[in-house]
Order: structure tokens, then C-alpha cells, then sequence
């Protein structure tokens, strides 16, 4: 008898019920619960776990019934919200059918899948809710209906090579029918057996890319993203091993690129690893080159990316597609793809007007920075640089000697009215960098050496000056107005660590004219000057806004909101779409990681002091332009410190890059910005989205800051670094 009630347990827990897939997505989110870890505790592969999520297999006995039961315990623990709209669950007898592979020879076939509602929070408050921004259906099966979304469209539909859109997410079935998940939903049949067929089909039938995005551009070519199925399907490791992973690629004699040689096909010097490109030379105008990203080989860095290399396959496509067609089609990390953002919208050359024989000609394009690279100044070189070989081995270069244009890390006891105070509330300036890199001249070419020039705010270079006249007790805050202030409760405006320079120094043009702005003199001794300039970075500054402010707006966040309404519209925004809030926090990463890349450090190599390194061959090696936009930045931030106590008497008490600390009797940023009917003071804070403008950071009390500062005994310690949280692990090292 017993036996015949296992057999009938058995029976039961084959079907077991499960919520739908959208509702298994949430509850393992509410938890915190990665896919590696639901896949490690119901001992499956995480590809597993990822099919059963999306709804795109069904587990089966024994795992199933636990599968059931992990959801069962979870929806106890965080019941749905009645309010909220969720996909409803579709039973089986509904699965679309397996479809034939396609051939070579034919077109791909295409299918959309039905789209369901967006997901909403309940709100009184329309203006506060978030738009309707598109889902990539996430199964291979029918689920309700979802209203026609704005961005569905495939980045480059209107272009009829690229009517796919630009990349697509490759995932590999139970029963190893490989299929490519595309932006807006649509799936595509996959019929190639291995990974030079893959390529090949890519090129031939799956209509997928980018249109470039100049005139003199190329057009973006088509990313491949490689699920862990996939890997497996295609003969390459789901994981690098810890040699390949330092090497950033698998070995020269892996069978795969064996198979990419015998096919024709080449690789770039960077190799197969987790960003690969595999083409073949260009013949004429036509490009054959297909890019692979592989989330599992960490070609999606958590801090970035988030958990956009565990999503379901449509998911993923959804997140990187509103990235391409918002930025552009990722060409490696977003430090890497911040930089060829650059490229891409000032390309290094253009073709000419016609010669005699009607012949076209490639010539330098006016606005970029050209197709060789120019040595910067010696104070613009980094330590190690080949323009310094001949200085002693230990030589330690001091302000005289070395350009140190870096983003504020200062902070400062509190006064005892400060201590009288109850809160410690941070604000954040949006897309700060951003906001640097706007309407900056910039140079463009080669910098020419000046003795005793005249300082020229217009002309972008490096300066070596003595600021240390100024003095921050009195300053010019507008047109014959002078302010008296605390300068010991203020940071310099001339260096990092906002002490008061001492004498000679090299600054970038921003810092001398902001020292010329607050009304002293000033008398370079030296300069190296670009006289080749302009705004190079404007479109650049102009995209990343867009790409930023659309995706807020998407998450409820828009650019006209009034002070009240836009820190509410902040608060939990990221949870009004995981998807989007992952793309937010790559595009800001695209930003200061675009700007890294310009003074590229080496990385590895077997690079020795003195010699060269990789980097310096690319004529977007600049660190010109980085400690101009950085120094602008700190210049920017600063100017709305002096305008805000010329005006309130308040000082901050902790600045660390684009994060300002102030004390205040309450917890927002609302009881210590001056707003007055509804308008901030000209020049200061004010409450916004747009890059420029400041959202809350955080707040923590007065004891808090105290207690932490006591307990390290660090009375500088700067509390801008844990105001969002409140959490100190360590004694603060600045890094």
C-alpha cells in the first residue's frame, strides 16, 4: 500500500502548479535570490533554472515539486499586490510547437510573440507613474496582451538590413532548437550547427546591425550574445578557466577557432574572449563582421550591467536593445563602448570631394580627432610615460612638474552649530561628467609649447600658474559683486583634496579661467596650448542626456517635475522596472568609463616604466581632453558651493566627486536648498533630473557622523562616501 502512495505523491507532485512566469521572476527577486543560486539549491545548471523562469521549459519530477514549493514559501513571504497588473498564466496545452529549423538558403523566419501588460505601480498620481516603456516576451508561449509599446521597433527598422534590429540574444532549447531572441520580441529560428555557421547566418539571413550614426561613420555590426546553452551547443566553455580568464581569451587551439581558421575567418588581437569579434577584410565598401558578448565569461560587469547577464534570453535582449538604440550597439565594456561613442560620431575620416579623374579620396574629417595619434605635453604624461624615461627611477613629480586635474575628495570637521543640527543629507549631481563634458572646447590636435603667455580662457590647454593668491574670504559672485565667506569651511577649488595650492602649479584651462571668474589675476609662466580645438565632445554629451533622460522618463522620472514631486518620482524608481534601472546605471557607467579610456593606463602586457604601452596608439588616447571635462566638473561643483553660501551662510561639510554633505535640521534636500516660490537660487542647487541638476543622495544623522569619525579616529573622514547608506566597513583610504 505504501508503495502505491508514493506512486500517488509522485502522480500529484508531477503537477505540481506554478505561478506564471512573470510572478516566479518577482518572487525570486523580492528575495534577493540570484538564478545562480535557485539553480545550486535545486542542484540544476543555471540556463536550467533561467528555462523554468521565463516559462520557456516546464521542471519536471523530483525538481519540480520543489521548484513549487521555493515559489509556494516565497509567495507566503511576499503576496502580489492586488493593484498590480501580472501576466496571467497560460496552460499548457497552448505551447507553441516546435517550428522547423530553416535552411542556409532561405530567409530566417521570424516570429513575434504576444506582448502582456505593463507592469505599474499603483499610484494616485499620474504624473508619477512610470511610462510605457516595451517587454520582450520572455517564453516561447502565448501570454495576454500587451499595448503597443514606444521603443518595441528594432533600433534600425527603417533601415532594411537592419529590420531585426542590432544584436540578438542566442539560447539553445531542451530539445537544442537554437533560437535568436531580438529586440521587440521577436524570435528568430537559428539553423546554424556551429559557430562559423553562426556567423555566417548571421550575415546572410538574421538582419541584424545598426546604422552608423555620422555621416562619415560605418554602420554598426551585429552583436551576437551567447547564452550558456548556446556555449555548450557551439563547443565552447560555459566558464573560463582562471588562465583564460587572466589571458581575457580561450587558448589559440581551442577546436572553435579551428573551425573560425578553416572557415576563413579572422579574429581581432584581443582574441576569442568575452568580447570577440570574428570578420573577414573588407572588400570595397562591404563590412563582414560579427561581434560575440558572453555574459558568462563576465562580459557584463555586475557594476554596470547589474544582473543583465542572468536574465532570460528576451529579457537581455531587451535591456541591451533599448541600450543600443538609445547609446549604441555595445562594442565591449562601457568604458570601451564610451569611447567608440566618441569615434562614432566624429569618424577620423571622410571621402573627398572628387579629383580630376572623378576619383574619391580619404582626408582628415574637421571636428574629429584625426587617424594618428599626438603625443600629449610632458605635464599631461602619467607616471611611467615614455616622455618621462629620462627622470630618475624614484623621482616623485610634484604640481610644478605633473598635471593632477581630479574629481574632490575633501572634507572637514563639523562647527559646533553644525552639531546643534540633526541631519546630514547628501545631494548628487546628475551625470556630473556629463554635464563637464557639455560645450567644453576641447583640443583637437598637437599642443604647442608658450613661454610667459597670456591666459586666454577660450584656449584649451595646460597652464602652469600660481593660484595661491586667491583667497576664498572674498570672491566674485556676479558682475561687481563681491561675497565675503569662511574660506576655512570651504575646499579650494584648485586641487582634489581641496587644499590651498602653495605655489606654481599646472591646472587645465577650466581651473585658471574659474580662478580669473572669481576676480583675481592671473600670470602663467608656462603653457603647452592647442590652437586646433572645438567642442568635440558636444554630440557625445548630447546622446549619453538623451539615452539618460528617456530611460528615467521611462521609469517615471521626468525632466519637468516639480521639486516635491521629482524626490518623490526618485524614490524606488529602480523598482518600477529592474530592466530599465539596468540600463540607467550603464549608460552613467558609459560616461565616466568613456572618459577613463582617454588616459588609459597599461593593463598587463609585460609593460616595463618608460616604454609604451597599447593604449597610446589610439588618437583618442588624450589625457588632455579627461583633466579638461574633470576640471570643469570640480569647477562646476564648486561655483554652486560659493553660490550657495553667499546666499544661505551653509557650508558642506564633505565632498567626494559629484556628492555634496550638508547639515540641516531635516531629511531632505528641501530644508536646506533656498527655494523660493518654487524657484532655486540662480547659479545654486536645484532639485532636477537633467545632468547638472542634483537629486537626494541619502541621509544620516548628525550622531551617525559623529559616531563613525570617533570610532576610526578620522575627524576628516569624508562622510560623502557612506551618506547613502550609512555603512563604514574600513577606515577610509580615498580609493
Amino acid at each position: 500500500m505504501s508503495e502505491l502512495f508514493d506512486a500517488v505523491d509522485a502522480l500529484i507532485a508531477s503537477r505540481s502548479p506554478l505561478p506564471p512566469p512573470a510572478e516566479r521572476r518577482r518572487l525570486r527577486q523580492a528575495h534577493g535570490l540570484t538564478l545562480d543560486e535557485v539553480a545550486t539549491a535545486l542542484q540544476v545548471r543555471r540556463a536550467t533554472a533561467s528555462g523554468w523562469e521565463s516559462g520557456k521549459t516546464e521542471p519536471r519530477p523530483p525538481e519540480r515539486d520543489a521548484y513549487a514549493r521555493m515559489l509556494k514559501q516565497l509567495a507566503q513571504l511576499y503576496p502580489a499586490d492586488p493593484n498590480v497588473a501580472t501576466d496571467t498564466a497560460v496552460p499548457e496545452s497552448f505551447a507553441v510547437p516546435a517550428v522547423p529549423a530553416s535552411t542556409r538558403a532561405e530567409p530566417a523566419k521570424a516570429r513575434t510573440e504576444p506582448t502582456g501588460p505593463i507592469l505599474e505601480p499603483a499610484s494616485e498620481n499620474i504624473a508619477l507613474r512610470p511610462a510605457a516603456v516595451p517587454r520582450s516576451a520572455a517564453t516561447t508561449r502565448p501570454t495576454s496582451r500587451r499595448p503597443p509599446a514606444r521603443t518595441a521597433a528594432p533600433a534600425g527598422s527603417t533601415d532594411p538590413r537592419f529590420e531585426n534590429g542590432p544584436l540578438a540574444v542566442i539560447d539553445v532549447d531542451a530539445d537544442g532548437q537554437a533560437y535568436a531572441y531580438c529586440v521587440g520580441g521577436l524570435v528568430l529560428d537559428v539553423s546554424a550547427k556551429s559557430v562559423p555557421a553562426l556567423v555566417d547566418w548571421t550575415l546572410r539571413e538574421a538582419k541584424l546591425g545598426q546604422p552608423k550614426l555620422s555621416g562619415p561613420g560605418k554602420d554598426a555590426d551585429p552583436l551576437l550574445v551567447l547564452t550558456e546553452s548556446a556555449l555548450e551547443r557551439y563547443g565552447l566553455p560555459v566558464a573560463l578557466t582562471d588562465e583564460e580568464r587572466l589571458a581575457g581569451r580561450i587558448s589559440e587551439g581551442h577546436k572553435v577557432i579551428r573551425q573560425l581558421v578553416r572557415a576563413e575567418w579572422k579574429l581581432t588581437k584581443r582574441g576569442f574572449g568575452p568580447w570577440a569579434r570574428v570578420y573577414r577584410p573588407a572588400t570595397g565598401s562591404e563590412r563582414a563582421c560579427v561581434q560575440l558578448c558572453i555574459p558568462s565569461w563576465n562580459a557584463l560587469d555586475i557594476r554596470h550591467w547589474g544582473e543583465a547577464g542572468q536574465l532570460p534570453p528576451a529579457e537581455l535582449a531587451r535591456v541591451l536593445g533599448v541600450y543600443a538604440s538609445r547609446v549604441m550597439t555595445p562594442r565591449g565594456s562601457t568604458a570601451v563602448t564610451g569611447l567608440e561613442l566618441m569615434t562614432a560620431l566624429h569618424p577620423p575620416t571622410r571621402a573627398s570631394e572628387p579629383d580630376a579623374d572623378g576619383k574619391r579620396h580619404s582626408e582628415h574629417n574637421p571636428g574629429s580627432l584625426g587617424k594618428d595619434p599626438v603625443d600629449c605635453a610632458p605635464c599631461e604624461a602619467p607616471d611611467g610615460h615614455p616622455l618621462l624615461k629620462d627622470l630618475p627611477r624614484f623621482h616623485v613629480r610634484g604640481p610644478g612638474e605633473k598635471l593632477f586635474e581630479e574629481a574632490y575628495d575633501w572634507a572637514r570637521p563639523m562647527t559646533d552649530t553644525e552639531c546643534t543640527l540633526r541631519h546630514l543629507v547628501g545631494i548628487d549631481v546628475n551625470m556630473a561628467f556629463a554635464a563637464g563634458a557639455n560645450g567644453l572646447i576641447v583640443g583637437l590636435g598637437e599642443s604647442t609649447h608658450v613661454k610667459a603667455p597670456v591666459f586666454d580662457p577660450k584656449l584649451p590647454g595646460s597652464w602652469l600658474v600660481d593660484l595661491s593668491h586667491v583667497d576664498l574670504s572674498r570672491v566674485k559672485v556676479g558682475k561687481d559683486k563681491w561675497a565675503e565667506l569662511d574660506a576655512s569651511l570651504l575646499p579650494s577649488p584648485f586641487t582634489p583634496k581641496g587644499e590651498r595650492p602653495e605655489g606654481p602649479a599646472w591646472y587645465a584651462t577650466p581651473t585658471v579661467a574659474y580662478a580669473v571668474e572669481l576676480g583675481y589675476d592671473v600670470a602663467p609662466v608656462e603653457a603647452y596650448v592647442r590652437y586646433e580645438n572645438g567642442r568635440y565632445l558636444d554630440g557625445w554629451y548630447q546622446r549619453l542626456r538623451d539615452a539618460y533622460l528617456a530611460t528615467m522618463a521611462d521609469l517615471g522620472v521626468d525632466a519637468d517635475l516639480a521639486p516635491t514631486d521629482f524626490l518623490a518620482a526618485m524614490d524606488g524608481y529602480r523598482g518600477r522596472d529592474s530592466e530599465l534601472a539596468i540600463v540607467v546605471s550603464a549608460v552613467k557607467a558609459t560616461v565616466k568609463g568613456g572618459l577613463g579610456k582617454l588616459r588609459e593606463r597599461p593593463r598587463g602586457e609585460g609593460w616595463r616604466p618608460g616604454e609604451p604601452w597599447r593604449a597610446l596608439s589610439r588618437p583618442t588616447w588624450r589625457p588632455d581632453i579627461r583633466a579638461a571635462v574633470i576640471s570643469r566638473t570640480r569647477i562646476n561643483l564648486h561655483r554652486k558651493i560659493v553660490k550657495h553660501a553667499a546666499f544661505t551662510g551653509q557650508y558642506p561639510i564633505a565632498v567626494l566627486s559629484d556628492c555634496v554633505v550638508y547639515a540641516a535640521d531635516g531629511t531632505s534636500p528641501l530644508d536646506f536648498l533656498p527655494y523660493r516660490d518654487g524657484k532655486p537660487l540662480p547659479g545654486g542647487f536645484k532639485l532636477g533630473i537633467n545632468p547638472g541638476l542634483v537629486k537626494h543622495e541619502g541621509t544620516q544623522s548628525v550622531l551617525w557622523g559623529e559616531e563613525v569619525r570617533e570610532r576610526f579616529n578620522a575627524p576628516d573622514l569624508n562622510l560623502a562616501r557612506y551618506i547613502k547608506d550609512g555603512t563604514v566597513t574600513d577606515v577610509d583610504n580615498g580609493e
